[in-house]
């Protein structure tokens, strides 16, 4: 069942961008959110509440937009987050105002999101390639995959048999649960990811060190429902005879509706202070924009071999325009391709840095 869903997302993602003659990509400035996240010192205890000192001084994020980002109106209940970590865990805590709380699915490694679920996205080294989603709903009924690369790129990229070993978890209600009968407030999650299963597809530290960044995000998929004879049902679309489609809420949006876009994730730096104490400032890498810049010929490339069938090693043909400084790096870069796969090289023009895109998205950089 899980690889007829992939197939069949991938599918729909296809036949979209056969259709608009264009590879699908954000329709919005690049700017992701950004969190810093410091370190506890105390016990947390993983049961929904987040009533230690930790949480109550740690910040929540911004509220969650739609996945289109302003393209589309804001969500009609708020949902936010909180992250702090220590040497053995990566923590979560998620409030998610709902008036009317439910679920039915109750195994695991299901497809979660047919119910309303919270997700985590964890890609610890930014390069679009083995990151990690974590999926959950009011029950406390998880999935949890790797994924070897976005759907867009690869037709079997889910790892559904890996499991994380040593998670925690737990759902807080502020209500009740299935009961139509009256108006809920919200519910948590709360989540103790370990370092160790992060560190098990990336050569970033797991736990990291002070000042790292990792590129994370979440999404809450809300369906419209109704009440009939007492029970909750998602809303039918009489057009279609077939229920509306989710809502897809999210911290960093992406500019158009596809989760699986890496690039798009938040900016999430650890620091070593303890909550609560002294600040540390973000400090934005602007190799993130230079990456950006690579990121659009990879779009660029896809468009053109929709229309072309192979891809071009001339730069020119890709009628791509900089938005941001690249007076430091040898502009254009370096296209090598074959008639079904490339790569863009970009070198700085000290020679420390290189910057390499790849047709199936990966993006690495190599520092001499």
């Amino acid at each position: 069942m899980k690889k007829i869903l992939i197939i069949f997302i991938v599918s729909i993602i296809s036949c979209r961008a056969q259709q608009s003659n264009e590879f699908p990509r954000s329709r919005i400035p690049f700017y992701p959110e950004q969190y810093v996240c410091y370190k506890t010192n105390e016990e947390i205890i993983i049961d929904g509440n987040f009533n230690e000192k930790s949480w109550q001084s740690a910040e929540w994020t911004n509220y969650f937009v739609d996945i289109e980002g302003d393209l589309k109106p804001k969500p009609y209940n708020n949902t936010r987050v909180k992250m702090i970590w220590d040497d053995e865990y990566f923590y979560f805590a998620a409030q998610l105002e709902e008036p009317h709380i439910w679920a039915k699915l109750k195994q695991r490694d299901t497809v979660i999101f047919y119910d309303n679920d919270f997700e985590i996205f964890i890609d610890p080294d930014g390069d679009t390639h083995k990151y990690y989603e974590f999926e959950i709903n009011a029950f406390n009924t998880q999935w949890d995959l790797l994924i070897t690369k976005p759907y867009r790129d690869d037709s079997n990229v889910a790892l559904n048999g890996w499991d994380i070993a040593g998670l925690k978890t737990a759902i807080g209600i502020e209500g009740t649960i299935n009961n139509p009968n009256d108006k809920d407030e919200y519910w948590t999650v709360e989540v103790a990811y370990p370092w160790k299963a992060l560190s098990e597809m990336t050569s970033m530290d797991s736990p990291p060190k002070d000042g790292d960044q990792w590129r994370v995000d979440f999404s809450r998929v809300q369906w419209e429902t109704e009440i009939v004879n007492g029970r909750y049902q998602k809303k039918i679309n009489p057009k279609t005879g077939r229920s509306y489609p989710e809502n897809n809420w999210v911290w960093s949006p992406q500019g158009f509706i596809n989760m699986h876009a890496p690039e798009t994730w938040g900016f999430v730096q650890f620091s070593e202070n303890i909550v609560g104490t002294e600040k540390s400032e973000f400090v934005f890498n602007e190799i993130e924009n230079v990456k950006w810049e690579m990121r659009k010929i990879y779009y660029a490339q896809h468009d053109y071999k929709m229309n072309h069938g192979k891809f071009t090693n001339d730069f020119n043909l890709l009628n791509l325009k900089a938005e941001f400084d690249l007076s430091k790096y040898n502009w254009p870069p370096k296209i090598n391709t074959t008639d079904y796969q490339f790569e863009a090289i970009l070198e700085s023009k000290n020679g420390n840095t290189k910057i390499i895109i790849y047709d199936d998205s990966l993006i690495k950089v190599i520092k001499d």
